[in-house]
């Protein structure tokens, strides 16, 4: 049995979630320290005018050294409505925005305190509109290296500085502004949701 090995993302990449899909077993990282230089708090779409980067403010911001469990959001700040604001404009307009628009609302409507909870729900509703029947777990303690065939390790691969290199792996499909910008790879799941819809599942599965 393969076991993924992934760290918890805000609304991940789709390299992310396409080896989310096709593995047999997911383990996700929960003994590790606030990283600042992934996307544990930060997605990219696709706007009218170019990529837009979605960051949720934590406390204690870029150099808090706590645990992931433990890091907090900074509610402060007016984030969520900014964040739904900006899908609504880069999707509203899509094929599949409508059919998925009430029930992701939710998750940006409700006070979150906790970064992990809130890319945790978010993750599970994702791989539900996917049909993602994969087993998820934890990890039991933190370890540098998984060793063995058994083990996929895919903390801290997909970055802000590289999640591009992964186009090849990951599916064609039209893009709500591929005319102006050309087809951007890898952006976060949404954009594959709102674009392919119910699809979304075969065309990561290929």
């Amino acid at each position: 049995m393969s076991i993924l090995i992934i760290d918890l993302q805000y609304l991940a990449s789709i390299i992310e979630y396409k080896n989310l899909i096709n593995s047999s077993y997911i383990k996700i990282e929960q003994y590790e320290r606030w990283q600042k230089t992934g996307f544990r708090n930060r997605c990219v779409i696709a706007g009218a005018n170019g990529l837009l980067n979605l960051s949720v403010p934590i406390m204690g911001g870029r150099h808090s050294g706590k645990w992931i469990r433990e890091v907090g959001i900074d509610n402060s700040r007016n984030w969520q409505t900014i964040h739904w604001r900006s899908i609504v404009s880069a999707y509203n307009r899509s094929p599949w925005f409508e059919f998925y628009r009430d029930e992701l609302a939710v998750f940006f409507h409700t006070r979150y305190e906790l970064l992990w909870n809130w890319n945790l729900d978010l993750l599970f509703w994702v791989l539900k509109k996917l049909g993602c029947e994969t087993e998820i777990g934890f990890t039991d303690g933190w370890q540098n290296e998984y060793p063995g065939d058994q083990f996929r390790d895919f903390r801290n691969r997909v970055l802000p500085k590289n999640y591009s290199s992964f186009a090849a792996d990951c599916p064609r499909y039209r893009q709500v502004f591929e005319d102006r910008l050309g087809f951007q790879a890898n952006l976060s799941i949404l954009d594959l949701l709102f674009c392919t819809g119910p699809d979304a599942g075969r065309l990561l599965k290929e």
